[in-house]
């Protein structure tokens, strides 16, 4: 029962506490790959805990022995112990299908919202296909619209889509900045890591962590391909872009835009280059980031009983007497 008590606490406060705590760590968006793990490793670390603390009700924990024989009839005997009464069965099965219930959610809704986006590409490329023509210069699909947009789809097949108003509204260095913006998704594949945060809010839509972090790594993802651009067409020259083109932003379903999430908030940030983390930040940064996954697995190790600490007695009963009388 204790460690069951101790990873639901560690549960509810990773999910409510949690959040609060990293929205207040300014050097996430300094490094956004880090910050991107911070907040994964949050949400993943929140989904262990209830996993391992419902296993904890219902798989009860046994004395360890290195004979094999021995320890497997102390796992039997703390079965017949855990479940030997009406109350015991109840506990013990509710906690076994909150962890498979749980685990069932998130497949569920991963597989769902993969369907649904891979449906959604598919579609918009066929329409693609009937108004759009390549621009071999560019490496890219071109389509007349009088706004400006660029974007990219995903996937098998995948594409950077800019439209004729978007061409027009960039000069030559903004444009190849926009377009090494949208390769930086390809390349990422950003739209997998969009797909887990968006599951687990989907999943889950009440709890604050996922809402949070589906929305901090959307912002995040963003980040990381403006730096890619920046690296080789500068900062202030991605900005401009941004700010060109979210005058007039157009993305559709199952696209990444370079000019949708959060523009104003990245061309703050472009503009002031914040300064990098340096080594040693970064090495306690990713740290901190593993330290998160680690913590249910050390609260149920910890919480456990002792190796040793529960003996384990033979059935026969002269040796269950003498175990008796120790």
């Amino acid at each position: 029962m204790i460690p069951a008590v101790a990873l639901v606490t560690l549960a509810l406060l990773l999910l409510f506490l949690g959040p609060v705590v990293l929205k207040r760590i300014a050097w996430l968006e300094s490094s956004p790959r880090i910050g991107i793990g911070a907040w994964q490793a949050l949400s993943a670390s929140a989904v262990l805990s209830v996993v391992l603390g419902s296993a904890a009700l219902a798989v009860p924990s046994s004395a360890w022995s290195l004979n094999l024989v021995d320890l497997l009839g102390a796992c039997a005997m703390a079965f017949r112990h855990r479940y030997s009464t009406p109350a015991g069965v109840v506990l013990g099965s509710a906690a076994a299908a909150i962890a498979l219930g749980l685990f069932a959610r998130l497949l569920y809704c991963a597989a769902r919202g993969l369907i649904e986006s891979s449906r959604l590409r598919r579609s918009h490329v066929l329409g693609l296909r009937l108004i759009a023509h390549h621009r071999r210069d560019l490496g890219a699909l071109v389509i007349d619209h009088p706004a400006a947009a660029a974007y990219c789809l995903p996937g098998r097949g995948s594409q950077v889509v800019l439209t004729s108003a978007a061409i027009e509204a960039l000069d030559g260095g903004q444009l190849a900045a926009v377009m090494a913006h949208e390769r930086a998704h390809l390349r990422g594949h950003h739209h997998l890591v969009l797909a887990a945060a968006r599951a687990l809010d989907r999943a889950f839509p009440r709890v604050p962590l996922f809402r949070e972090a589906r929305t901090a790594i959307t912002r995040l993802v963003e980040m990381v391909a403006d730096d890619d651009a920046a690296s080789t067409n500068g900062r202030l020259t991605v900005a401009t872009a941004l700010v060109r083109l979210g005058e007039h932003g157009m993305t559709p379903a199952a696209a990444l835009g370079a000019a949708e999430v959060s523009a104003v908030r990245r061309v703050r940030r472009l503009v002031s280059d914040p300064s990098p983390l340096g080594r040693s930040r970064t090495v306690l940064a990713l740290v901190s980031t593993a330290l998160l996954l680690v913590v249910p697995l050390l609260v149920a190790l910890v919480s456990s009983p002792m190796m040793g600490s529960m003996q384990y007695c033979p059935s026969d009963s002269v040796s269950h007497v003498a175990c008796q009388s120790r």
